[in-house]
């Protein structure tokens, strides 16, 4: 894993390109983050390039038209379907746009070559009719079928479907009843009491819609740091291009790697702020522009997340990167201790602190600060990193020389939380194996969902041992990579187990969660929780709280008991690492880490392109102040299946 394999042009990175901040990696959705690890990455929060036909290249003057890239070609399709359901369609139509979705999520090809050569139908799923549909959109942008189809029916209306209990039924009831095409609409509604006299509805759905539009609202303008990341690694990335820059870096919550941010910051050395405004003002993923100046711009990204461009000089990139990197708390510390020193320091300088005549003592000299580490170095300090600088205890380490050396995201071996379509995943074994081991892992672990999952398309003891068997069949071809055989065991509410002891006792390893039964007191669900732990089959808790971050809070649960819980027996815990979850939360693992509990981080995934995710994780690892020792799933094959035993050999 020392090196990353990237598709396009099957170029390498190596690992040396890399500086420790999470900041300086990207993230296409089309290349690979895994194994070696990361591509594009350049020298943390700074990049120089020079050279003419960059210049021509990357010129601010204009931006062509861009063709629809894949993940735009994906959202059509899906927005396609959900547009015919709310038209009654031919159910076998709509499914024919939906799985044309899935199997363009999972194409790793050349989409444009393919429609330039007529060849859209070699992908599965995708027929005749709706490969013409894709292959406009690739090569032009737009598509006919899909404007028509989206101008009978209002602009807002399809955000009614992120409100759950929401079907296309339901939404066509009220709008065609109600006139409602808005979650606005629909708020207002529910406040008037309309809602509740239609059929299928009643005052009991009145009453949770209302209270679910109530808490989006509390949410408006926050976003889960995944929604966010993949348009921030592209600006970023777009700026380190451009010829008349000479550091680039994201900073803010997005750098500081918090879950949810509610705007991008972007700082910019530069001899040529003009130029680098304009180039940031016309970039694609600008929507509209909110305000601009000498030197800071905002903006507002497709996303509807707010930018803000800061332009600066080289000596004073370091503070400014600093500076808006926060937290503010962090800072605030900062300032004090260059106050002890007799400076002043802002996001520009650090300079001689005016101070009264009568208390007026020498003041130490301002060493030279060409870097941010420098600056911590001045201050006394070992460099902290973007994503300890909350004010919990860093700045008094970094003074004792304390500060742990944080998990890399190539420290990672393998994964283990990963679900096939045996049961409501995307994708085959073989598919699954295959990208893990282009990502450069050494091994990857299938959880599908057990039987009480039924939702999920969860897996009897039967489909289950067949799955296993697969697996053993498909591992005598590997050579140094292996598949383990586990599944997503449901903790059923009385703490039992989905399955039994001696199913249980068949597999590589057990993932434990909970699916159901979210409304249970804190005790019951603590006690719930602690009693699967007990059993030595549990090799791991999944998403311990079971949040979706701004969509639904964490069910009741006593944390610290869990922590001491997992201590005592054994057992792992998750850092789910799907953006939507981000659990167990980054505040809680100094404890857990205290406590000794091992970390194991998991990406969730339910399809090829989610093992991605895996950077998600590695941010609230590093966040948490965990480091290579305290995450389990570093180790490599030859050791790591020593650990999978090690509980189960402790309780026998």
């Amino acid at each position: 894993m020392g090196r990353f394999r990237a598709h396009a042009g099957r170029t390498r990175y190596r690992r040396d390109k890399l500086q420790g901040d999470l900041a300086s990696l990207a993230i296409p959705s089309s290349v690979p983050i895994f194994g070696g690890v990361v591509a594009l990455a350049c020298q943390a929060g700074t990049h120089t390039t020079r050279g003419s036909n960059r210049r021509a290249e990357l010129s601010a003057q204009l931006f062509p038209v861009q063709p629809l890239k894949k993940e735009q070609v994906v959202d059509v399709l899906e927005t396609i379907a959900t547009l015919l359901e709310l038209q009654e369609e031919n159910p076998f139509k709509i499914r024919a746009y939906t799985n044309a979705a899935r199997s363009m999520e999972t194409w790793g090809g050349n989409l444009r070559e393919l429609a330039e050569e007529n060849r859209l139908e070699e992908i599965p799923g995708v027929g005749k009719a709706i490969a013409g549909k894709i292959s406009e959109l690739i090569l032009t942008g737009s598509s006919k079928f899909y404007d028509e189809l989206r101008a009978q029916f209002p602009e807002q209306i399809l955000e009614l479907f992120s409100l759950p209990g929401l079907g296309a039924k339901k939404i066509k009831a009220l709008y065609e009843k109600l006139q409602i095409n808005s979650i606005a609409d629909l708020a207002q509604a529910c406040t008037d009491g309309r809602v509740a006299e239609l059929p299928g509805f009643g005052k009991t759905t009145q009453e949770k819609l209302a209270k679910t539009i109530a808490e989006r609202a509390k949410h408006t303008g926050s976003f889960q740091l995944g929604a966010v990341a993949g348009e921030a690694e592209q600006l970023q990335n777009d700026l380190r291009q451009h010829p008349d820059a000479l550091r680039v870096s994201a900073a803010g919550s997005y750098r500081r790697r918090k879950e949810i941010v509610r705007d991008l910051d972007f700082i910019v050395a530069t001899k040529k702020s003009a130029a680098i405004t304009e180039f940031f003002v016309r970039h694609p993923l600008v929507e509209s522009v909110i305000a601009r100046g000498a030197t800071k711009t905002s903006v507002r990204l497709r996303s509807g997340i707010q930018a803000d461009l800061r332009v600066v000089s080289g000596a004073e990139y370091p503070f400014a990167l600093g500076y808006f990197t926060g937290s503010k708390e962090h800072n605030i510390v900062l300032r004090t201790r260059a106050l002890q020193q007799g400076w002043t320091l802002n996001e520009y300088r650090l300079a001689p602190a005016e101070v009264a005549a009568s208390k007026k003592k020498p003041a130490a000299e301002i060493p030279q600060v060409l870097e941010e580490a420098e600056l911590y170095r001045a201050l006394g300090l070992d460099f902290v990193p973007p994503e300890l600088r909350e004010n919990c205890g860093e700045i008094e380490a970094a003074a004792e020389g304390r500060l742990p050396r944080l998990l890399e995201p190539d420290n990672l071996r393998g994964t283990f939380h990963c679900h096939t379509k045996a049961s409501d995943g995307r994708n085959s074994l073989e598919e699954m194996a295959a990208a893990a081991q282009e990502l450069g892992l050494q091994y990857l672990g299938i959880a599908d969902h057990s039987r009480s999952s039924i939702q999920a398309g969860g897996l009897d003891s039967t489909r289950l041992r067949a799955q296993v068997a697969a697996i053993r069949k498909l591992n005598e071809g590997f050579d140094g990579f292996r598949l383990f055989a586990g599944v997503e065991c449901d903790i059923l509410r009385d703490g039992s187990l989905d399955f039994d002891d001696d199913t249980l006792g068949e597999l590589d390893y057990v993932v434990a969660s909970i699916h159901s039964g979210f409304q249970s007191s804190e005790a019951e669900m603590t006690n719930r929780i602690i009693r699967a732990m007990s059993n030595p089959h549990v090799t791991f808790l999944a998403h311990p709280t079971g949040r979706l971050l701004l969509k639904r809070d964490a069910y009741a649960v006593n944390i610290p008991a869990i922590i001491e819980s997992a201590a005592e027996t054994g057992t792992w815990i998750e850092i789910n690492a799907a953006p939507k979850r981000l659990d167990l939360d980054w505040r809680w693992w100094p404890l857990a880490k205290e406590k000794g509990v091992k970390c194991v981080i998991n990406p969730d995934a339910h399809g090829v392109e989610k093992l991605q995710e895996l950077w998600f994780g590695v941010g609230v690892a590093r966040k948490g102040w965990l480091s290579k020792s305290d995450v389990v799933n570093c180790l490599p094959l030859g050791k790591i299946e020593h650990e999978l035993r090690k509980k189960l050999e402790r309780e026998c």
